[in-house]
């Protein structure tokens, strides 16, 4: 019988995960979100590398609330303060990462394969795999603190 590993951010995380160019508009960043049933998308560059996240809500409040066309800005142009977690680090460490800086989804990176966006660590992920305890605290810190 296998021993019992801690699990890693790769162990936890939905594999597969899609980004959008840097240049691409908002406008086919919300119909990807459409398309995929998500809130967020990575935003990757011309050298295919995660350098940020755009969200449902900043397409909303900083595009479309001030007046301006989602199909003429591009995604580069958002995301702010980037988080991210290694593929072999440990769940813990990634839910801490997610606590610490009240993000509700974070990127996972493989780094030793180039330093390549590899998946999606999402409040879903962590509500299959940790426990019940982990994840009361994790909606206090994140939540409790969320404007």
């Amino acid at each position: 019988m296998a021993q019992n590993k801690p699990l890693k951010a790769r162990d936890i995380m939905t594999a597969g995960t899609q980004c959008v160019g840097q240049h691409e508009s908002l406008h086919d960043a919300a119909r990807m979100m459409r398309e995929m049933h998500v809130g967020a998308m990575p935003i990757c560059g011309d050298d295919d590398r995660l350098m940020g996240m755009v969200t449902d809500r900043d397409i909303v409040i900083q595009c479309v609330a001030v007046g301006d066309d989602p199909a003429r800005v591009e995604c580069g142009s958002l995301g702010g303060e980037l988080h991210w977690i290694d593929a072999d680090a440990s769940a813990s460490d990634a839910l801490h990462v997610m606590e610490e800086n009240q993000v509700k989804r974070l990127p996972v990176i493989d780094v030793q394969n180039g330093h390549r966006l590899c998946g999606m660590i999402s409040e879903a992920n962590l509500a299959q795999n940790l426990t019940d305890k982990q994840i009361a605290e994790f909606a206090s810190k994140v939540y409790a603190g969320a404007h």
